[in-house]
């Protein structure tokens, strides 16, 4: 089938040889879906071996109805998705409805009210789900249309079956990565459409917001806001990027003029990869990666 027609685009595919088709009862699968784009992995449970990963671009859409109905095509023509065996399924969610709130602050009778700071939500057609972070005293909220959810929660009936927000893996992600880079780090991540900024201290979350890039120039007109609101010196901060960005694009170069000590983000260690994987930069994929360590 055309994929014009359909809706989307397989643009990325890496797949281990040891992946076993038996064997999705000892697999865990990473999901991540966004409003232009979904990305996915497999991971052995056993070994934690990273067996498969696809990027798909979505064609845009302009409400959730025709968002689902899309996702049911590539669901229903994949080779792997509508499978019910897996041990473990994560899907993380790409959009601007999240708040995260102090664990010593949160009361879920309110979590509604955490969102409506942020965004606007409507609770007849969006579900309100939240998440306690591991390794940060933080709860994000976040709001899923519950029409997407329940057909998602429909196709895995059998499996650990569990919501999370993107930014929740990318802030576990940053603090597992952060024991090996030094304590002032920025962490940036690009996305398709966004740009993610992290910082820490003494090992704990300190900021984290998203922002939304309509050409070049915002990306560093962002980060050099939130240098300036947490008194980052530009001359003198580490940052550490992953994303979609080149090492040797234009854009990087662009980058470096502004923030000199900048440099790409390694593939997170406690997973492992066979060389197939070596056709993928590193510093891709860290969000869909990160998915694997929110339980």
């Amino acid at each position: 089938m055309d994929t014009a027609t359909i809706g989307y685009k397989l643009i990325k595919k890496i797949k281990d040889e040891k992946f076993d088709v038996d064997a999705l009862h000892h697999y865990n699968l990473l999901i991540q879906i966004g409003t232009r784009d979904l990305q996915l992995s497999v991971v052995d449970s056993r070994n934690n071996r990273c067996l498969l990963l696809e990027d798909f671009v979505l064609a845009k859409v302009s409400s959730y109805s025709a968002l689902q109905e899309l996702l049911e095509s590539l669901f229903a023509d994949h080779h792997l998705l509508m499978a019910g065996f897996w041990k473990n399924v994560r899907v993380a969610f790409k959009n601007k409805k999240f708040s995260l709130v102090p664990s010593s602050l949160f009361v879920k009778d309110a979590a509604a009210d955490y969102l409506r700071l942020n965004c606007r939500i409507n609770e007849e057609t969006e579900e309100i789900l939240y998440y306690k972070h591991i390794k940060s005293d933080a709860i994000c909220v976040f709001a899923v249309n519950k029409s997407i959810l329940n057909w998602l929660r429909g196709l895995y009936p059998n499996a650990e079956l569990g919501f999370i927000h993107q930014s929740s893996a990318l802030i576990e992600g940053v603090i597992n990565f952060s024991k090996s880079a030094k304590p002032d780090t920025i962490y940036l991540y690009i996305d398709r459409f966004k740009l993610h900024v992290t910082t820490l201290k003494n090992g704990k979350l300190e900021y984290y917001n998203q922002f939304t890039i309509k050409q070049f120039n915002d990306y560093i007109k962002y980060i050099m806001l939130v240098m300036k609101g947490l008194n980052k010196s530009q001359k003198s901060s580490d940052v550490i990027m992953w994303g979609y960005i080149g090492k040797q694009s234009p854009h990087y170069n662009e980058f470096y003029k502004f923030v000199k000590n900048i440099s790409f983000g390694a593939r997170p260690e406690y997973l492992e990869y066979g060389f197939i994987f070596d056709e993928v930069q590193d510093h891709h994929f860290f969000d869909l990666y990160s998915t694997h360590l929110c339980d």
